[in-house]
């Protein structure tokens, strides 16, 4: 485990996804977390309960935290929570629009009682603006950004099939609180840092928003197929697996053409001598390229891209990535046994990182309130 940022104590007040990914992070790289949940526990800990009994959403976030209970409706866990942060070097928090402040935790007043400190609060919509005090979920801004409106086929809209707007966020607010940490060994000073769904996501946004703003087109939901390349998109192979292809200029096209295709007079065919010839003729162009590839299976058709250097993607099944021959994975413990899942994207000196476990619910909740009581502190 890489241990960048032991000594730190960061403090989270968290729920669901977003929030639970910066310090999830943050715990990864050496920082100690204390992972603030109600008496019921953090709800994600029900989204399901697939890897042995834990939720699969709980067990990716969590590792490597510490699970205290507290109840802040109760002054004298309000306290506990006060001592934590007055130790903290980041408090984080994702409760509902206006809850922490009325809890006395307000960022700046924090800050102002700790300038070190460093505050980040993700919320859906932000600190200002009209939508200001909504409650927002994953889902919901994902119809609200936009992102709903280009995803999906000639059918209709779809789902993006993970909690796209909640990493987001809370890849944005890890980068924030990294960046923030860093001007914080050179001026001494802290900042607070916002960060909500719909924000990170409209960032994201920003390539499909600019073609609609300044050149009035509004992209296509193009299912597997890129809105504006051609060919880009997935084909059936003969035995009903699917391929993605990628053509990105004219020599890859004539090269399909001639090692895959086995028809190297189509590269000169009108319709397709240019990118925007082959989207503006699509349909032609895909009957084409699918007529070719229901020939054969499709690690046949693999091996004919591979020679080609043709960029391609198999279409995988969720047992095709189970079993996937590039795959990393780390073993974490949980509270019902070990879990071997996905390791993250990043490798640091061509090693694999090692995690701490997942907590069980308030496991940590006797040995933290002896360590934070006030009255310890008092006699200390």
């Amino acid at each position: 485990m890489q241990r960048d940022l032991e000594g730190l104590l960061v403090v989270s007040v968290e729920q669901a996804v977003a929030a639970p990914y910066v310090s999830g992070r943050l715990a990864d790289a050496g920082a100690r977390v204390i992972k603030v949940e109600r008496h019921e526990g953090d709800f994600a800990r029900n989204y399901d309960s697939l890897v042995h009994g834990e939720s699969a959403y709980f067990v990716w976030l969590n590792r490597g935290k510490e699970s205290v209970c507290l109840d802040l409706k109760a002054q004298g866990d309000l306290a506990i929570l006060a001592e934590m942060v007055a130790q903290a070097d980041v408090f984080i928090q994702n409760l509902a629009p206006g809850a922490i402040d009325r809890l006395g935790f307000a960022p700046d007043k924090l800050r102002a009682a700790n300038p070190r400190l460093i505050t980040c609060s993700i919320s859906g919509y932000g600190d200002e603006g009209p939508f200001r005090d909504l409650k927002a979920y994953d889902l919901l801004v994902q119809a609200e950004s936009g992102l709903s409106s280009i995803t999906g086929n000639e059918h209709g809209s779809a789902r993006v099939g993970v909690s796209v707007c909640d990493i987001a966020a809370g890849m944005t607010a890890f980068q924030a609180v990294l960046q923030a940490l860093f001007a914080r060994e050179r001026t001494g000073e802290g900042r607070h840092i916002a960060v909500s769904l719909y924000h990170a996501l409209a960032d994201w946004m920003n390539v499909p928003y600019l073609q609609f703003a300044y050149g009035g087109k509004t992209p296509d939901r193009a299912g597997l197929s890129h809105p504006t390349i051609a060919p880009y998109g997935a084909y059936a192979c003969g035995d009903g697996k699917a391929v993605l292809i990628s053509i990105q200029n004219e020599r890859e096209w004539t090269m399909l053409c001639a090692d895959v295709l086995g028809r190297p007079e189509v590269a000169s065919d009108p319709r397709f001598t240019s990118n925007n010839l082959r989207v503006a003729n699509r349909p032609a162009l895909d009957a084409l390229i699918g007529a070719a590839f229901a020939t054969a299976p499709r690690e046949t058709i693999v091996d004919r891209l591979e020679k080609a250097r043709i960029a391609y993607g198999r279409v995988s099944t969720m047992d095709d990535l189970v079993h996937h021959p590039q795959n990393r994975y780390v073993t974490v413990d949980t509270p019902s046994g070990p879990v071997r899942y996905l390791a993250p994207g990043a490798l640091i000196n061509h090693t694999l990182p090692t995690f701490g476990p997942v907590p069980a619910l308030g496991e940590h909740t006797d040995a933290l309130r002896d360590e934070f009581s006030p009255a310890c502190r008092a006699t200390a």
